[in-house]
């Protein structure tokens, strides 16, 4: 056995409508009046909440670095021809919950091949003076077995059934995040990540959604079993996807993007969705945090949030989420897609086998047969419709602003199209400007145009290793209530925010990313203040 070393390796109700207050004072006649990128940061610290003060007190804790693997290994050799296993099997866990209420409890099932007692140190994820997270619990010696691998169940799903390795009731002094579970197995000191998310339900300004339904659909655990593998000799674009199952381990991920493929146990956090998390808290947003699942069960708990984020690849959604959001945005929640890819596929949220719910999910649309309830839902009699052949679901661009097209996948400069728009204040760019390499790699298109305010603020052209090229466009267009909706129409947005420690900036189709830009820091600045006030 082979062990491998690396610094990082995750390579991965309120029921109430949150009143929308309007920020007072001198910090938000600075950053009206702003004309530098300098002065308007200083307005957006200084006004970026508008009353809680939350994340600034957390993140002025002592933060540590030591959530970061420094001993991994994956199990050798490749599970096909073009990707190698991604899985930890000498330490692996998963969560009994995507997230989790202060007071509720979480059962942490963990298993150990060979057998091994183990450390459980949970860390919450943010700034904390750049070191990225804070220690907040520690099992010390926890018993550590081999639990089974699931057999193959119906539908091809592999679900765990493993006896929880501890329980714990989340601490009422837990501020909403994104916690890792650092596990390390004491005989080998293998170290790998489970995760979860500990949200509340008090008004926020921002409200961060983990896009979980996307990081199962691509997680292969234990070795090819993600809702792309085929199966029976049928390609899963062809024919029915399998059911995946969030009570499994995150492992290896269908899409090579660099070593990001293999995540650690971390799901699909670190590489696209925690740059933005890890910028939001070093400039004192007042951000709570919530799962796609909370986006689908508690439609009550969007109205408590200004803004609304989806993150990074946030590909797989159910109707319900599709219709929660639109019911945020008519009543005034303004809607941030930083993101790409997203809206695309339906996919129906199943309880698990012991009944317990939102535990498994299927591919339906473009995947047939799409169900009759998945159509009627949609608004539509034919699943061709609108020019899409075949549409997946709703159209996502009703909601975003623009939706994915063909050929889907690609790079490229994230490239200014109306320098006078609000948007771009502070940024000194000119039409035609660009920021090198911040579109991929996938992207949207195809605006709506007849949408309110329609206003495309970037476009270009991207590539695929010099090929085959698709037209992005970003756009914001206007809600009824004064809120916006802003689509910036690529997956590596956040990674042009922030690199946190441990980070690796992110290539495919020949293009890389080129990390944090002053230019799109400004933007978001502007976007979130512009939703704030």
């Amino acid at each position: 056995m082979t062990i491998q070393h690396s610094q990082n390796e995750p390579n991965e109700r309120s029921e109430g409508l949150h009143r929308r207050e309007v920020i007072k004072g001198a910090a938000a006649a600075g950053l009206i009046a702003a004309t530098g990128t300098h002065a308007l940061v200083n307005a957006a610290q200084a006004a970026s909440t508008s009353g809680s003060d939350v994340i600034r007190k957390e993140n002025a804790r002592p933060g540590t670095r030591d959530w970061l693997l420094t001993k991994t290994y994956t199990v050798p050799g490749k599970i096909n021809s073009n990707l190698l296993n991604g899985r930890s099997q000498v330490i692996e866990g998963y969560c009994s919950v995507n997230s989790v209420r202060a007071g509720e409890k979480l059962q942490v099932m963990v298993s150990t091949k060979p057998a091994s007692d183990f450390r459980l140190e949970i860390f919450r994820t943010g700034y904390y003076n750049g070191d990225g997270a804070r220690l907040v619990k520690t099992f010390d010696s926890l018993k550590g077995v081999t639990q089974p691998d699931p057999p193959v169940g119906e539908n091809y799903v592999r679900e765990c059934q493993w006896e929880p390795s501890v329980e714990l009731e989340i601490p009422g002094d837990w501020l909403s995040g994104v916690y890792l579970g650092k596990l390390t197995a004491w005989t080998s000191g293998v170290q790998s990540y489970i995760i979860f998310i500990v949200r509340d339900d008090r008004p926020c300004d921002l409200l961060f959604q983990c896009s979980e339904l996307t990081w199962t659909a691509y997680n292969r655990w234990p070795a090819d079993y993600s809702i792309y593998t085929t199966h029976d000799g049928r390609s899963s674009t062809t024919a029915p996807s399998g059911t995946v199952s969030f009570d499994r381990p995150y492992a290896l991920f269908t899409h090579p993007v660099n070593k990001l493929k293999k995540s650690g146990g971390s799901g699909e956090f670190l590489p696209w969705e925690f740059p933005l998390s890890f910028w939001l808290e070093q400039h004192g947003y007042d951000v709570s945090y919530i799962s796609n699942i909370d986006t689908h069960s508690d439609p009550a708990g969007l109205l408590r949030t200004k803004g609304f984020i989806s993150v990074g690849h946030d590909e797989y959604w159910t109707l319900d989420m599709y219709d929660n959001a639109m019911k945020a945005r008519d009543e005034g929640v303004s809607l941030a897609f930083l993101s790409a890819n997203s809206v695309l596929c339906v996919v129906p949220l199943h309880p698990s086998s012991s009944g317990k719910p939102y535990r498994t999910s299927r591919r339906e649309g473009w995947f047939f047969p799409e169900s009759p309830e998945t159509r009627r839902r949609a608004g539509r009699t034919s699943p061709y419709e609108k020019g899409f052949k075949p549409t997946m679901g709703p159209d996502a661009a009703r909601l975003m602003g623009a939706r994915v097209t063909a050929p889907v996948r690609g790079a490229g400069d994230w490239t200014c199209a109306m320098a006078e728009h609000w948007l771009f204040e502070g940024t000194g760019m000119k039409k035609g400007d660009s920021v090198e390499g911040l579109v991929g790699w996938e992207w949207h298109g195809a605006p709506m145009m007849d949408l309110p305010g329609m206003t495309v603020v970037a476009e270009g052209e991207t590539l695929i290793n010099g090929k085959n090229p698709g037209h992005y466009t970003a756009t914001v267009y206007d809600g009824p209530k004064g809120n916006i909706v802003f689509n910036a129409a690529t997956i590596w947005w956040a990674n042009g925010l922030s690199s946190p420690p441990g980070h690796v900036n992110p290539s495919r189709h020949g293009v890389t990313q080129q990390g944090p830009d002053e230019r799109v820091e400004q933007i978001t600045h502007n976007l979130f203040q512009r939703i704030i006030s």
